[in-house]
């Protein structure tokens, strides 16, 4: 070999600068290799004065070929690049750190301090070490160079994103409630999902007042028929079934004419509208619930007649020939009227507040700044105990019973409930110091005797913490004059020949089907 002009520069293995070969004229450029084969061959010795290679690592051993070298029980590395073995810079002749050192190291590497061995086992998490249980790579005859060698890298936990509840770094999803957790779980899902529609409905711009939630409601239903008039709508249901829908269609578009509950409701409205100009956050009001058994392509019809009169009514319950009355629990009703007295019999048996409805005989103005509601006392506010006694043993017999069981409060009726809603309302407006002026009013219009048996009454009343504004005991006379002069929008009764007598005299009655009267009426 000729001549060769130029320097040969080595440093720890990596660089060298090019070598010019003046019999080849060309030029070898040096990469960085690892072994044998990085070192310049003989033939290339450097030039006099030049300064000598380092001496390069010894190749790797088999275990960092494998990977990072950390001693395993079952063997293998977890998959991490070798971190380089340490080497003296200064060692000039030595190619590489003698066997005794490289062994020293190497226990060393795999022995460890305990400290560190543990906190790398804690933090290695499954899945960091990707290569762990596989099979390894048959050996190969001729081992190819290793990469260059990585600084080590230190690997510490990653932050937990688990969402609470979960364990971070496990597959486990979140924790089932307990099942004496289960009720209180779904309140507080329905309490927001309530909570996330009214923060929808605020945001939204209408003259119309928010429904209140049906657990804080005072809910009336009340049936088509009891609304609205539909004689005519009715015998074309009763003769051709609830499938004949062409009258309805073609009609959808006239405006239906109020019937008894249609005051009633009105009034409810005036109530609701006072609450709110007081207490704007407060949802303990009326709501208002449709029923009927009618298909449901009616209420285009019903909804216009709605909108015509003003009415707020947001709940409609159309069954399509079946009965609502298995929906009136999940509706939360306090009160039911309508027309069909089967229905209100079926409500009554589910001990649920219910009325039948019907229509005077002369038209009278109602008051629409006030809702007046009179009751019957027996079999209405209270149980039909003392009017047993009445039926089955006489007056005297009653007189004697009601003496002596003066201070023994009577047991409840079916529209005791109701009575109660009414009295919670009135304390809102008596707060505000509007007792003079509350829109509720309330009587008892009774047939007994005020000498006899008014004293067990009204302390009956006191015992349940509710008032009553007006009292009138008639001692068995007709109850329809008096009516007239209340003029309520609805009077409660149990016996169909006082509720016909207020018919007569231009006052909306109401059945109420409850009681030994019920069984002599039948007689009858």
């Amino acid at each position: 070999m000729s001549e060769i002009p130029g320097k040969f520069v080595a440093v720890n293995g990596k660089s060298v600068e090019p070598l010019q070969l003046s019999n080849r004229s060309l030029t070898l450029q040096m990469e960085p290799v690892l072994g044998a084969a990085a070192r310049p061959p003989a033939a290339c010795a450097p030039l006099p004065g030049a300064p000598r290679p380092l001496p390069l690592p010894a190749p790797p051993t088999r275990r960092e070929e494998r990977g990072c070298g950390r001693a395993d029980p079952r063997g293998g590395g977890c998959g991490e690049a070798a971190a380089p073995l340490p080497h003296k810079a200064g060692a000039a002749d030595s190619a590489a750190t003698s066997a005794r050192q490289r062994r020293r190291l190497g226990r060393s590497r795999r022995a460890g301090r305990p400290g560190e061995r543990q906190s790398e086992r804690e933090s290695q998490r499954p899945g960091d070490c990707p290569e762990r249980g596989a099979a390894r790579p048959p050996p190969t005859a001729s081992r190819s160079p290793a990469p260059a060698p990585a600084a080590p890298v230190t690997r510490s936990p990653a932050p937990s994103t688990a969402a609470p509840g979960t364990m971070s770094g496990s597959g486990r999803g979140p924790e089932a409630p307990q099942p004496s957790d289960g009720a209180e779980v779904r309140l507080q899902e329905a309490e927001q999902d309530w909570a996330a529609a009214k923060a929808f409905c605020d945001n939204l711009v209408s003259k119309r007042p928010r429904p209140p939630k049906p657990q804080n409601a005072i809910t009336v239903a009340v049936s088509s028929r009891a609304l609205f008039d539909l004689v005519e709508e009715w015998r074309i249901y009763e003769e051709q079934g609830v499938e004949k829908l062409q009258y309805q269609q073609d009609n959808e578009n006239v405006t239906l004419k109020p019937r008894p509950a249609f005051y009633f409701v009105r009034a409810l409205q005036h109530v609701n509208a006072r609450l709110l100009e007081l207490y704007p956050d407060d949802e303990e009001r009326f709501d208002i619930v449709l029923m009927t058994n009618n298909h449901a392509q009616v209420g285009v019809r019903l909804i216009n007649s709605i909108n015509h009169y003003s009415l707020t009514i947001e709940r409609l319950c159309m069954t399509g020939g079946e009965s609502p009355i298995g929906y009136l629990t999940a509706y939360l009703v306090n009160l039911y009227l309508s027309a069909d007295s089967e229905k209100v019999q079926e409500a009554i048996e589910a001990g649920i507040a219910a009325a039948t409805m019907f229509t005077a005989n002369r038209d009278v103005v109602y008051s629409d700044t006030q809702l007046r509601v009179a009751f019957d006392g027996d079999a209405v506010l209270f149980s039909d105990e003392s009017e047993q006694i009445v039926k089955e043993q006489g007056l005297d017999r009653f007189f004697e019973n009601e003496q002596l069981n003066e201070n023994k409060p009577l047991a409840q009726g079916p529209l005791k409930g109701f009575l109660e809603d009414l009295g919670k309302l009135q304390k809102k407006f008596y707060a505000k110091n509007e007792r003079l002026n509350c829109p509720i009013r309330t009587f008892l219009v009774t047939a007994r005797s005020a000498a006899s048996s008014e004293a067990r009454v009204l302390k009956t009343l006191r015992s349940w913490g509710l008032e009553i504004d007006e009292a009138l005991f008639l001692e068995g006379a007709p109850k329809g004059p008096i009516l007239v002069k209340i003029r309520p929008h609805i009077f409660f009764d149990d016996q169909m020949f006082h509720i016909e007598g207020a018919q007569k005299l231009g006052t909306i009655a109401a059945h109420v089907p409850y009681g030994v009267a019920q069984k002599y009426h039948k007689s009858a």
